[in-house]
């Protein structure tokens, strides 16, 4: 982090109410530089093309014509590439790809965003922000349900959160601190860039930001931390009769309470305090639920960041709070993984079980958490016995016998995958 940004952060956590100016000037070359660094170089190109492959050879004269782009305020935001991806439950997640250019302009803005806002945000807020995970979002979800008496749940979905966020209420909350209209208006480039769709040609987006862009992250944080977080913390809470609390990552939150009757309050004005953002809830995924461990029953479950939650009892009888994979991504991902082996069994196999390992390696860092072991070793076994078959039809013989298999297995360390016992930091509430 460079000074200037050292700066803005202490200047934001001392002076809560400051609104900051001159932040456009620290847009120069020594911050895209810090910015390119900090880019995914495996993403996918916007609508230009241009691959990171492309851009690196030339890497610095790019830097240098973006500063000067920006020096002069002749940067204008190129138009978004749309495309489709799918989802588990059967329809697809719409993503927009930036060109390099705008990529590395948006890493910097986000880092100033970042810097100021990082101070005021909730511990409650854990997507997209330094020494924060949705690990520590699920230890911290599933610690304080364990121990500290809540005993009922408001889980909610909002309809299209990153297609529906209002442009006018988002440069309201951003002038919350900044005051610096250059800036402003950079951002309102990015916001209002043509997105253009593979079948339906450019399209003027009048609200939301790109699913996929560099910094629409911060923005949705931004967003929903005046939205529902302060909202949370200052007006609900104050009034409740019992403890409750929220655990929000990105646009995906869950709220327990300790009484019915504060719970039941909350559902019925969430909707209401959403539509004032023009957000809507998903009635159909939003739900009030008793949750508590004097009622332990498989049967009552829920659901967040690829977990399913439930109620079971240990070998003492006592209640124990449990979570898996949630079961309809369990069945996305073998179906995936299945595919995967089939269309890549062709291959050598040593360039086919180093790719197979990262795969499962990626799984297993975020669902190999205590009490999913068992999920774990299905999904390994799964594997196994695809690769087994699939192996055996490349050729009109029987390639391996089990013996055979196991000794191609070992020495490729395909090993069984293992739950981490690491620790995590634990937020109270």
């Amino acid at each position: 982090m460079t000074t200037a940004l050292h700066t803005i952060a202490f200047k934001a956590q001392t002076h809560p109410t400051h609104r900051f100016q001159n932040l456009y000037g620290l847009l120069d070359a020594d911050l895209l530089i810090q910015s390119w660094g900090q880019l995914n170089k495996q993403s996918a190109p916007g609508i230009d093309g241009k691959t990171v492959d492309d851009y690196r050879p030339r890497l610095m004269s790019h830097i240098d014509r973006l500063s000067g782009l920006l020096r002069t305020k002749r940067y204008r935001a190129a138009d978004i590439k749309r495309v489709h991806i799918p989802k588990s439950n059967g329809g697809d997640r719409p993503l927009g790809l930036p060109t390099l250019d705008d990529k590395i302009v948006q890493q910097g803005v986000s880092q100033i965003l970042q810097n100021i806002w990082e101070q005021d945000f909730q511990r409650c807020s854990y997507g997209y922000r330094p020494n924060k995970s949705a690990h520590q979002a699920v230890h911290s979800l599933m610690l304080n349900l364990q121990f500290k008496g809540y005993g009922y749940l408001v889980e909610a979905d909002i309809k299209g959160f990153f297609d529906n966020m209002s442009h006018s209420w988002l440069m309201k909350m951003l002038a919350q601190r900044i005051d610096d209209k250059a800036l402003l208006a950079l951002i309102g480039q990015w916001l209002k860039a043509r997105v253009r769709e593979p079948r339906r040609g450019a399209i003027k987006p009048t609200s939301g930001t790109p699913q996929g862009g560099v910094i629409s992250p911060v923005l949705a944080n931004i967003y929903l931390h005046y939205a529902l977080d302060l909202w949370f913390e200052k007006r609900v809470k104050p009034r409740l009769q019992g403890r409750a609390m929220l655990i929000r990552y990105a646009d995906d939150f869950v709220v327990a309470f300790q009484y019915r009757d504060d719970a039941r309050r909350f559902y019925q004005a969430l909707p209401q305090r959403l539509e004032k953002f023009d957000l809507q809830v998903a009635p159909e995924k939003t739900h009030l639920k008793r949750f508590s461990r004097f009622h332990p029953s498989r049967r009552r479950v829920f659901q967040f960041l690829g977990f399913e939650f439930y109620w079971d009892r240990d070998r003492q009888g006592e209640p124990r709070l449990r979570r898996v994979t949630a079961p309809r991504k369990h069945k996305s991902l073998l179906k995936s993984l299945y595919d995967w082996i089939k269309q890549n069994r062709h291959k050598r196999l040593n360039g086919l079980m180093p790719a197979l390992r990262r795969k499962l390696a990626g799984f297993r860092n975020y669902f190999g958490l205590p009490d999913n072991s068992r999920s774990v070793s299905r999904v390994y076994d799964f594997v196994l016995n695809t690769l087994f078959k699939w192996l055996n039809r490349r050729s009109q013989r029987h390639s391996f016998n089990w013996r055979s298999f196991k000794d191609m297995l070992r020495y490729y360390q395909f090993a069984p995958l293992r739950v981490s016992k690491r620790q995590l930091a634990v937020d109270w509430y």
